[in-house]
């Protein structure tokens, strides 16, 4: 019994020796580490990366993965809930790269976020692609080893206060407000010239505290001056409260247009038809002729996140999506995932995304136009672009009791 008992041992110890020797020779998946917002005040908006990002690894690996010297390997996601915290984002961030030993980063949402956890990125040479933050801030410092997929914030209200000009009757007078955030600051500061060149008068320039839920006071200064055109930089929530207290205030000037909020579906179906005549900005929608080389085209990648996720997608999602293959492009072009040669392939990359063309100028960050939107009854119309009006704009906006 025994002599057959040891032969047995022998050749299931040479099985595991086999299976452990076929494992070490096994390509190593490439862990790709985020810190999000998934809890607290801004989650609504960070839970589009994280989806994102995870769809995005699911089909970059369901397609055979990473190409790098003739190995695939698989993707591998990991990520933190940073429960809306800059200070707990920081340390995530920390330690993704110190203890975790992530390869390669991706993003938070939030240019507040974006600029203080690129410094870890930057610390530790890690490059970081992040579609969630736009502020020029974060890409003035001169950091090597962050990337962003947003267009600058300076240029967000860019098409809007083109598209001001060419208005019947065009608005006497602008109200110009913002959050006292990293974005917000810099879309302020990029849209007093853009005004001023346009030959409009701005009649309110107003900084409000981030997260605000009181905007009786700017509301009513508003209506005293008879202002007709109302550009607001803040995140959603702020939005939604703004357009709830315009509506209990009855201040109803020609227009609003706001930088967040608009091309949500979530916030259009929180303010149901309070909602409507908002305008709003995109540099992304789901248009067949963007294509990749995972999703197909941005129309088919829409259609499967609804899906998946039981929500439409926007911009946040699909530059989120774009982030993971702008990491996935530059490791196959650099042919490794180390991280000084990824980040020197991120800087030279050019590749057409579902988001739009993604090619990083010096200073790490991509433009892409926006497009002015506006609710109109159940519909998000595409308004104003490059080219002028796409879809004639509902305005000016009737005072809330005449809708």
């Amino acid at each position: 019994m025994y002599r057959k008992l040891i032969p047995a041992l022998a050749v299931a110890a040479l099985s595991l020796q086999a299976a452990s020797a076929l494992a070490a020779d096994a390509p190593k998946d490439i862990v790709l580490g985020a810190s999000v917002q998934m809890t607290g005040p801004v989650s609504n908006t960070g839970r589009y990366y994280r989806d994102a990002y995870e769809m995005a690894v699911e089909k970059i690996n369901a397609a055979g993965g990473v190409k790098i010297g003739g190995q695939a390997h698989k993707l591998a996601l990991k990520i933190y809930d940073n429960q809306s915290d800059v200070n707990l984002s920081v340390r995530q961030y920390t330690q993704l790269v110190s203890q975790d030993k992530v390869n390669l980063l991706l993003g938070p949402f939030a240019s507040n976020f974006a600029l203080a956890d690129s410094a870890v990125s930057e610390k530790y040479q890690v490059p970081m692609v992040q579609g969630g933050g736009a502020s020029d801030q974060i890409f003035s410092r001169k950091f090597k080893y962050i990337f962003g997929t947003l267009a600058p914030a300076s240029n967000y209200f860019g098409s809007t206060v083109s598209m001001l000009k060419a208005l019947k009757p065009a608005p006497q007078s602008v109200a110009l407000l913002y959050a006292d955030d990293a974005f917000d600051v810099s879309v302020a500061e990029g849209t007093r010239p853009l005004l001023k060149k346009a030959g409009l008068k701005v009649v309110m320039d107003e900084r409000y505290s981030t997260n605000a839920t009181d905007f009786n006071s700017l509301l009513s200064q508003i209506k005293s001056k008879q202002v007709d055109a109302v550009l607001v930089a803040g995140h959603e929530t702020e939005i939604l409260n703004f357009v709830r207290q315009a509506k209990s205030l009855a201040v109803a000037p020609k227009m609003y247009s706001f930088t967040v909020g608009v091309p949500s579906e979530d916030f259009r179906k929180a303010l149901g038809k309070d909602a409507d005549y908002a305008f709003g900005m995109t540099a992304w929608l789901p248009s067949a002729a963007l294509k990749d080389r995972w999703f197909g085209d941005a129309q088919q990648f829409a259609r499967a996140y609804k899906a998946k996720y039981g929500y439409d997608p926007d911009y946040h999602a699909a530059s989120g999506v774009a982030d993971v293959e702008a990491l996935v492009e530059a490791m196959e072009k650099a042919g490794t995932a180390d991280p000084k040669k990824v980040r020197d392939a991120l800087a030279a990359i050019r590749f057409d995304s579902l988001y739009g063309p993604v090619a990083f100028n010096a200073h790490g960050q991509i433009d892409l136009p926006q497009v002015v939107i506006q609710v109109q009854g159940d519909n998000l119309a595409e308004v104003y672009g490059a080219k002028g009006f796409v879809t004639p704009p509902k305005y000016p906006m009737p005072a809330w009791n005449a809708r």
